[in-house]
């Protein structure tokens, strides 16, 4: 489950990744670990029971058996120098021509009757959900997330509301120029308009007061909740540390059976096999799950995100018309600086960061552009209310 950023990762707010196990639903991989380990338990038996028959027909079987299950364990839970480890079996395989006949018996009656009987002691089912542990383990992952997302709830209709009255209060602003540029209003009917702009500046301030402290409710609410949501997720990797461990002695098990032969070169194939065994590591395999599904990924918190007023989009037409007409310029320009960070969209038009000045060259028209001259000399189009008069 993804959850969705408040507005643009450029813009000063709240932006998560989708891959942490903090944002809401994002715990379901560790989770369904359980699952997978019971899965790779029942591939192992089956894996080295086909393998015994393997044995049986010597160094065609052999090949055969080992292009089919590589390919298989590569779309398997395991990770790791575990998932190496298992790996490193199919690379030993097809160096062999083969294999001491009593291997087949061995393989099936003890190592495939011991992982199974490891196996049912391990993943104890609950009636109705499944695995006990993964029952377990999202009732607590939800339990700890639920007053977490009902924040995270709040503080976005809080931002949705901040941002609605800012839009409300530019088209109050609007409004206000407006009726002051016209000669033909009435004071009274002036009045009305300020009135009413001041009360959508009003209301925006009051709804960024709430955003603002809800952001803070979330902000000083986070340790607790990293900290609820660690605990849970440590008991899981020691669960996983244990199978991890078994599954190590169980290769090691089966490696001792299969390295039977005298023969120098499997010999030498066996021996390279168990210093990939040995090198099985619980801690880094459980680091690079942290990493990847835990809280050791990267994740970004709440901020602010500051709002931009809209952009009217030119029509070509019209602008075709504008260049035809030869509008009066003013002579010298007048000075103005830039309030937000623009990118023209079309050749004709300006691009700037925020705090630039330049000069504006001929009043805004009638769809809310004026033509200006950057610095540089470049000539075009930009948005009137993305500037301010330099006083």
């Amino acid at each position: 489950v993804e959850f969705d950023s408040f507005g643009r990762p450029e813009d000063r707010q709240m932006f998560f990744t989708s891959r942490i196990i903090f944002p809401s639903g994002n715990y379901v991989p560790t989770v369904h670990r359980t699952q997978q380990s019971y899965r790779a338990c029942n591939d192992l038996v089956a894996c080295f029971t086909e393998r015994a028959s393997v044995e049986r027909q010597y160094a065609q079987q052999l090949s055969q058996w080992s292009s089919k299950w590589k390919a298989i364990v590569d779309s398997r839970p395991l990770y790791g120098s575990l998932m190496t480890a298992w790996q490193s079996f199919f690379t030993s395989t097809e160096r062999l021509s083969a294999l001491h006949l009593s291997i087949s018996q061995s393989l099936v009656a003890e190592e495939g009757v011991r992982v199974k009987t490891w196996q049912r002691e391990t993943f104890p089912k609950k009636l109705f959900c499944g695995f006990r542990e993964s029952y377990d383990n999202n009732a607590s992952f939800s339990r700890v997330q639920k007053p977490w997302n009902k924040k995270l709830t709040k503080l976005e209709k809080a931002r949705a509301t901040y941002h609605k009255c800012c839009q409300k209060e530019q088209s109050a602003m609007d409004k206000e120029k407006q009726a002051n540029d016209a000669e033909n209003w009435s004071p009274e009917k002036k009045q009305k308009v300020t009135e009413a702009r001041e009360l959508a500046t009003d209301a925006k301030e009051k709804a960024r007061e709430r955003y603002e402290k809800l952001l803070e409710d979330v902000t000083s609410y986070t340790p607790r909740y990293m900290e609820e949501m660690e605990v849970i997720f440590e008991q899981s990797q020691e669960e996983e540390r244990k199978r991890i461990s078994f599954l190590k002695q169980a290769f090691l098990s089966i490696h001792r059976h299969l390295d039977v032969t005298n023969n120098d070169s499997v010999k030498e194939v066996y021996n390279e096999l168990h210093q990939t065994l040995m090198a099985i590591n619980e801690e880094e395999d459980l680091k690079w799950w942290k990493n990847n599904h835990g809280p050791g990924m990267l994740t970004n918190w709440p901020k602010i995100q500051e709002w931009v007023p809209p952009v009217k989009k030119l029509k070509r037409k019209k602008r075709e018309q504008k260049g035809k007409e030869g509008r009066p310029v003013m002579i010298g320009g007048v000075k103005v600086r830039a309030l937000y960070d623009y990118t023209g969209e079309e050749g004709d038009e300006l691009s700037f960061k925020a705090g630039e000045e330049f000069l504006k060259v001929e009043e805004e028209d009638d769809q809310g552009w004026c033509r200006g001259v950057l610095s540089g000399g470049k000539e075009g189009f930009y948005p009137a209310n993305y500037v301010e008069l330099v006083q």
